[in-house]
């Protein structure tokens, strides 16, 4: 532990369904009783787009409900008080990293609580909804004011945010974790042995084992609000 000083984290769903926000897909493959290819691909954006909106108008205010968690506010401390290089790269969409006041955080998914526009590809903070009102108009996008904003997250298809940056991340990295993680969506799957590859230590923080777990130096099997605040402490507190 005292050789550490670049630590790159990966959260993953896991982390926030102990504050009630539920992980991905369920075993019958739907999300939140829909098709995941009607909610979470361009093409289904493309057939229902007020599908989409509306789901994603619903979750967004579904968020507002919700409170970071111990695995949360952990995290945060490790932000506040380690010295060394940090980056926490999330799956989620969520802001309960940033709640628990967490500043050093990589949305590869997007975020929900943000609004892309289609027409002029500019990114604006958003909380209102973007489903049609009663009148059938869209609201305007901040910037150009075409009524052409989505939702500002990576669905099946797209690209994920800052590849460059997290790559970077884990090159200068002397230790990878990988919290909450199902380890079965990639490319955020490949990083543990990307990390393998380049010498970082990796390690695991799980309620049980990920498809990957054989790539991690060490796994421990829990709670995220148990063992990660264990974590942190016994980092700060080498």
């Amino acid at each position: 532990m005292a050789n550490i000083r670049n630590i790159v984290v990966l959260t993953g769903a896991g982390i926030s369904a102990e504050s009630g926000i539920d992980t991905f897909r369920d075993a019958g493959g739907l999300w939140e009783q829909h098709r995941v290819e009607d909610v979470a691909t361009p093409e289904g954006f493309a057939r229902d787009p007020e599908l989409v909106l509306g789901f994603y108008d619903m979750r967004r205010e579904a968020l507002l409900t919700k409170e970071p968690n111990l695995a949360h506010g952990a995290l945060a401390r490790l932000d506040a008080e380690f010295s060394g290089e940090l980056l926490i790269v999330t799956q989620n969409v969520d802001d309960l990293h940033e709640r628990a006041g967490a500043k050093r955080v990589l949305h590869m998914h997007g975020e929900l609580k943000s609004a892309l526009c289609t027409s002029c590809e500019m990114r604006s903070p958003w909380d209102a909804p973007m489903s049609a009102n009663d009148t059938g108009q869209r609201p305007p996008c901040p910037v150009c004011q075409a009524p052409t904003l989505r939702p500002d997250v990576v669905w099946f298809g797209e690209m994920p945010y800052q590849m460059e940056r997290i790559y970077a991340a884990l090159r200068q990295a002397d230790l990878f974790v990988s919290i909450g993680t199902s380890g079965a969506v990639y490319p955020a799957a490949g990083f543990v042995r990307d990390a393998r590859d380049l010498g970082v230590r990796t390690l695991e923080l799980n309620l049980e084992r990920s498809e990957g777990s054989h790539w991690f130096h060490e796994s421990r099997l829990g709670r995220a609000g148990e063992l990660v605040p264990q974590w942190v402490e016994e980092l700060l507190g080498r």
